[in-house]
């Protein structure tokens, strides 16, 4: 028995294995098809009912779209650092339809060890007791799911009180 590569003329499996290269590259790089990724920025925090050593915080979050095409995805995951150290991460199934040039607000609930907040908390504070600084420098960076095989990135970066961090 032939083998199905024998079966069809060299030249068509050639140029199937052609296409299929081109094919793999082009989803590899639909991002830039996309043109500029979307800007998703801190727009609020509040506090969730929260247990034991870990607090709660619905994360609200401003997703804009800068391209001409709508952006839709079905889920988000992120991380939230402070001053440089890992403070938060949180997962949402979201799912989200903005429109060209349009925005949207979202919550995303987040995870935050209380110990390591207290701890960033104090770290932020002199050896004198008086306060450093009223804000932290945040890096939010995470993913919009089902945009593209492995969707889509996002990273922004800003400050944030203090006080929004105190229970």
């Amino acid at each position: 028995m032939p083998s199905p590569v024998s079966s069809v003329p060299r030249r068509a499996w050639l140029r199937q294995a052609a296409v299929a290269v081109v094919g793999a590259l082009a989803l590899g790089g639909c991002a830039t098809l996309l043109g500029e990724p979307p800007r998703v920025q801190l727009a609020g925090l509040e506090l969730l009912p929260s247990k034991g050593l870990e607090w709660r915080f619905a994360l609200e979050l401003r997703v804009q779209n800068p391209n001409g095409s709508e952006l839709s995805f079905d889920g988000i995951s992120l991380e939230l650092d402070l001053d440089r150290q890992r403070i938060a991460s949180g997962v949402a199934p979201v799912q989200a339809r903005i429109p060209g040039y349009g925005e949207q607000l979202l919550t995303v609930p987040v995870t935050v060890s209380a110990l390591e907040l207290a701890r960033r908390l104090l770290a932020h504070r002199r050896s004198d007791g008086r306060r450093e600084a009223d804000t932290f420098e945040y890096v939010l960076r995470g993913r919009l799911g089902g945009v593209l095989p492995g969707g889509v990135s996002f990273e922004s970066r800003g400050t944030i009180g203090a006080d929004a961090l105190r229970r």
